[in-house]
């Protein structure tokens, strides 16, 4: 086959990586992005959801700062502005709360066959929804109330120039190479293969790991910018120590920021027996600076925006292990969740990760 300039070659993300420092909002990046969701935006390895940040020409200013780490910040361009579009090429995503039963849901216009579905997370099979209107999908099977569907649609362009094969920093050679983007190199396998780095795929519920964090200093451990269609999260921890007698307590709360108040259930640890006293799930119950705890923390949503929690947490000291148990509602979509303690306790061992689905 003939090609117009040079023949079409793979093409690499462009990434730029930054350290946060705790207080900066304002990070400078090295291209200036289409929108929002031409990129992915991580921090502490978790994709953040792009209402926790804004894009102007090339500055990223996140809502919240991202804590302090050495290259915990990272962009990954998934499409950037290039010249010479015959075109309009670009891809749309859209969010819908499904009501009982719903069926059919009005999207942007698409192309037809450029358009991925996907229900609370998992991307559905071509059997299990049409989409051959530009305009609908209908889904093969009636909704449950609140499930999260997600519709990425892609319209196709020719372009005479792309980014290189080679990652790194565009510059005038590869603009002016002549470059055609063909149609197999916008199909929705090559757009959305960073969005599933580092995960696994088990049975039908897609698992995301975030980055483990040293439990060594702080008063607190913050997982933020959560996706909203997370339906279960699992904190791990191990050898995690307190600086004094306070037990582990963890919170979680919306985008606007943790809840204190409203927590009900109890912890049982070293034959003691408590309420939580509603500030958030207490997890441990021994109260010594020379304890390590580690173990599972699980966070489920039972029903709108109301969570369960049950944990098992093993004592180094007391050789036993701990259980706890309880429920939250909070006023709107989880978004973060933090380790902290009952009292002003400061960490001074061990990690601390999550996953969720």
């Amino acid at each position: 086959m003939s090609y117009i300039g040079n023949q079409p070659s793979t093409t690499a993300f462009l990434t730029d990586t930054f350290n946060g420092t705790g207080s900066q909002l304002n990070f400078t990046m090295a291209v200036a992005p289409a929108n929002t969701t031409s990129m992915l935006v991580a921090v502490s390895g978790v994709v953040q959801d792009p209402s926790t940040y804004s894009i102007v020409g090339t500055t990223l200013t996140f809502s919240a700062p991202p804590p302090s780490g050495t290259g915990n910040v990272s962009v990954r361009y998934l499409g950037i502005p290039a010249s010479g579009v015959t075109n309009t090429a670009y891809r749309t995503i859209t969010d819908f709360t499904a009501t009982a039963s719903q069926t059919s849901f009005t999207v942007p216009s698409y192309t037809v066959g450029y358009i991925d579905v996907y229900r609370n997370g998992v991307r559905l099979a071509a059997a299990d929804y049409t989409a051959s209107t530009g305009t609908t999908v209908v889904l093969a099977n009636g909704c449950t109330l609140n499930d999260v569907v997600t519709t990425e649609s892609f319209y196709v362009s020719s372009v005479l120039n792309a980014i290189p094969a080679t990652a790194g920093v565009i510059n005038s050679t590869y603009l002016s190479s002549g470059l055609t983007l063909t149609t197999p190199t916008l199909t929705s396998p090559t757009i959305t293969s960073p969005s599933i780095s580092g995960t696994a795929v088990m049975g039908t519920s897609l698992i995301t790991s975030g980055t483990a964090v040293a439990s060594t200093s702080g008063t607190s451990i913050d997982f933020t910018g959560l996706p909203s269609w997370i339906k279960k999260i699992t904190v791990m921890m191990n050898g995690v120590s307190l600086s004094s007698t306070a037990n582990i307590l963890i919170q979680i709360g919306p985008s606007s920021g943790v809840e204190t108040s409203g927590y009900s259930g109890v912890v049982l640890g070293n034959g003691i027996q408590g309420a939580w006293g509603g500030t958030g799930c207490v997890i441990t119950r021994t109260g010594q600076a020379t304890s390590t705890y580690s173990g599972i923390v699980t966070i489920a949503n039972i029903t709108g925006s109301t969570w369960v929690c049950s944990a098992t947490m093993a004592d180094s000291v007391n050789t036993f292990a701990g259980l706890a148990a309880g429920s939250k509602a909070i006023t709107g979509t989880l978004s973060i969740v933090r380790i902290t303690s009952t009292s002003t306790d400061t960490f001074d061992a061990g990690s601390i990760n999550i996953l969720y689905e």
